[in-house]
């Protein structure tokens, strides 16, 4: 029979499982009472707006984690699909547009930019399924391949004047100014919250409840006992990549308005703020474990992590080194965890 834990024991395990996430959330709080304006709906908006794209993408990276893969390419990838839905919606009256294409609709130019991203994640997923290439390498070299088209693709020149409906469809609010607050007017619930909210749930959906989600953990725990216990690890592997691309083509094409442009420098080390937030939210580099919950947890405190250098005035170029020392410590604390449970 099992001991039950009393609550000091609990917050206590909290505390130890997650010592980085704990530690940010409280600077955060010394902050937000030392500096005016950082309890602030703007900065709430601002934070709801980032987070979003940086969640879409470390949900598809997860399932790369979880099989004790990655996927290096997701940044590059972004950048391509937010490049490529930009100038599909660039304002036909647009006189600089990158390509005289005839005018495509929302909803068809979503779907080409899909399609783009799930033919990259194929071909991450059939060469590390098919020709056994560890994912580092894998995805290191589709990276470097997705960059060299983006290159070509926009001859290295920026891409903007978005069709309005496009930039509404995007960065339109709910329920914008319906009330006041110390002088501030409520800046409304951004659309992008409910992308993050739809993909949030159909992804918990998948990895507690769809048999999907059962054979990536199994994949993630042991390969070879998978494997054996029936799981086609081949054809999961390549959903899972399959499914990444898809996510990082909906992230660039919400990145482009939402940025009021795109470059083939749109996207650039978004891959390692998604291995970040999955780290720190608990997903682990070792395989098998790893929630949705988590994962928004952690791309949370790493976007508040930003915002919090920004209040505190740390120079802009400090702020990598910052986020490269918490991902080091939360990839090395995770092994430890691994090793620990040896």
């Amino acid at each position: 029979m099992e001991k039950t834990m009393s609550l000091p024991q609990k917050i206590w395990k909290v505390i130890k499982d997650n010592p980085i996430v704990v530690l940010l959330v409280f600077v955060c709080i010394i902050v937000g009472f030392t500096i005016e304006n950082f309890f602030s709906f703007r900065n709430l908006n601002s934070l709801i707006s980032n987070t979003t794209v940086r969640f879409l993408i470390a949900l598809g990276v997860s399932g790369c984690l979880i099989t004790k893969g990655t996927d290096l390419s997701a940044g590059r990838a972004v950048g391509l699909c937010a490049c490529l839905a930009g100038t599909l919606l660039q304002d036909p009256t647009y006189t600089g547009r990158m390509y005289n294409w005839p005018e495509f609709s929302i909803p068809v130019a979503f779907l080409v930019v899909i399609a783009v991203g799930a033919a990259f994640g194929l071909v991450n997923g059939l060469i590390i399924s098919k020709l056994n290439v560890p994912p580092f390498i894998a995805t290191l070299g589709t990276q470097t391949i997705i960059y060299g088209i983006c290159l070509v693709f926009t001859n290295a020149q920026p891409i903007g004047n978005f069709k309005d409906s496009y930039k509404n469809a995007v960065n339109g609010t709910w329920l914008k100014g319906i009330f006041t607050l110390n002088g501030e007017s409520f800046p409304g619930i951004p659309y992008l919250l409910a992308w993050a909210a739809i993909f949030g749930l159909l992804f918990w959906f998948i990895y507690n409840k769809a048999t999907h989600g059962k054979y990536m953990y199994a994949i993630g725990g042991n390969e070879n006992a998978a494997e054996v216990s029936g799981v086609n690890t081949v054809r999961t592997k390549i959903i899972i990549y399959v499914t990444a691309g898809v996510m990082y083509a909906i992230a660039g094409f919400l990145l482009a308005p939402k940025g009021g442009g795109a470059s083939s420098g749109s996207g650039m080390g978004y891959e390692l703020e998604a291995i970040a937030g999955c780290t720190i939210g608990g997903v682990s580099t070792t395989g098998g474990i790893g929630t949705v919950g988590g994962v928004l947890v952690g791309v949370l405190v790493f976007e508040l992590l930003k915002i919090v250098l920004q209040f505190l005035g740390v120079n802009p170029y400090y702020n990598y080194i910052v986020q490269g020392l918490v991902i080091v410590t939360a990839v090395a604390m995770d092994i430890r965890k691994y090793v620990a449970k040896k």
